[in-house]
């Protein structure tokens, strides 16, 4: 029989150190302000940022979906799974980012699994993926059979270094760059310019994936691609519709000829049985609200910008973060997990990250701002950081 004991033992190491997760259940539609365990607070944790989740347009698409297609497509995309909504939120999300096409899967996490041992599994191949890229990115690497290496954070002379050791030590046969465009843990974006260049100049593929960055970078939210310009020049890109737009699924946007390869040969989109039609209807409504306008876009960074600047002026370390993803840098976990257990006795709800999320040392409270967040909600944030970081002495 299992000896259960290691795995309390375990997880009482990890509540010593501060590492233990404490997971709230929320009792209220995602929004400015929700409902944890009985009791009403400021919500600084969700990746609501345009306020889609609780949306009246989106929850009206999605039930007169199910209205009109039912609750589940019933097997699998390529069998008798594919709706004509599936395909039609397809082709508006690839007007949308600019690209030919895109396949929509279950989740950003199982696009990344989708997308990179399928195209680059072949033992003679190369993957070059930032040392900060995403556990899912970590995962589909994991998966393919390529010969894998790691270049620093953003460190555009090591990932130099390591396309010259795929190139000419291997002898690689083909070569991927992999980065997320937003850093999810610090906020920061990537030099996708620079690794555009450098991918050109060694004959490799660029594979970014923009979870963090759809909905906030670019035209409307288009992603970082349209933020730097470089339609055309990115060879995979992975969105996520679980995000800013506020409902679920991933997808993979790119030329014609790679999506319908991956239509044929990628497992989670064989294997798995596709969204159902009330989540596929409200995707496809968040994304023509933002054909629409900007307007909620440009709310999410002026609530970012003032609360970033505040935040600062009070004396936190927030990081190098770019994007509304707000890092208050506490670095001791035992701090972090006790500053986030103030907050919400203060009427804040906002998780205290550790190790393996971010690198030991490095713990924080991780603040997202939302377009739903108004001036008062956002003030009224600032003081109970300000309180508790002169209680604990932080600031």
């Amino acid at each position: 029989m299992f000896n259960y004991k290691i795995l309390e033992d375990e997880m009482e190491a990890l509540k010593n150190e501060g590492l233990l997760v404490n997971i709230r259940t929320i009792e209220s539609p995602q929004g400015a302000w929700v409902v944890v365990n009985d009791k009403k607070v400021l919500n600084l944790c969700s990746n609501n940022y345009l306020g889609f989740a609780n949306d009246e347009r989106l929850k009206k698409a999605a039930m007169k979906a199910i209205e009109e297609w039912g609750v589940g497509p019933g097997a699998v995309r390529t069998i008798a799974g594919t709706f004509k909504i599936h395909e039609e939120l397809e082709r508006t999300l690839a007007q949308f980012k600019g690209a030919d096409a895109t396949i929509f899967l279950q989740s950003g996490f199982l696009a990344n699994q989708a997308a990179i041992p399928t195209v680059f599994g072949d033992e003679n191949d190369a993957i070059i993926s930032d040392e900060l890229n995403h556990a899912s990115i970590i995962d589909g690497v994991k998966l393919s059979k390529a010969k894998r290496y790691v270049y620093k954070h953003c460190d555009m002379n090591e990932l130099e270094q390591r396309l010259k050791e795929a190139r000419d030590v291997q002898n690689a046969r083909r070569v991927l760059i992999i980065t997320d465009g937003v850093f999810s843990m610090d906020g920061d974006i990537a030099p996708l310019p620079d690794i555009v260049n450098l991918a050109e100049r060694y004959d490799a593929a660029v594979m970014v994936d923009d979870a963090h960055g759809e909905g906030v970078l670019g035209k409307s939210g288009r992603g970082i691609i349209d933020h730097f310009g470089l339609h055309g020049r990115v060879d995979m890109e992975i969105g996520t519709l679980s995000k800013a737009f506020g409902v679920l699924g991933g997808y993979i946007a790119g030329r014609e000829t790679l999506i319908k390869y991956l239509k044929q040969k990628a497992r989670p989109f064989l294997f798995s049985t596709g969204l159902t039609p009330a989540d596929v209807a409200a995707c496809l409504e968040a994304v023509r609200i933002l054909q629409e306008s900007d307007e909620r876009v440009r709310r999410l960074w002026d609530n970012a910008n003032y609360f970033k600047s505040e935040m600062k002026k009070l004396g936190f370390d927030i990081g190098s973060s770019q994007t509304p993803i707000t890092p208050v840098m506490l670095y001791d976990a035992k701090v972090s997990s006790q500053f986030s257990r103030e907050l919400f006795n203060e009427g804040i709800f906002a998780q205290s990250i550790g190790y393996p999320t971010v690198p030991k040392g490095k713990a924080r409270i991780r603040v997202m701002i939302s377009a739903v967040h108004t001036k008062p909600d956002l003030d009224f944030a600032l003081e109970r950081f300000e309180k508790i970081g002169r209680k604990l002495g932080v600031i």
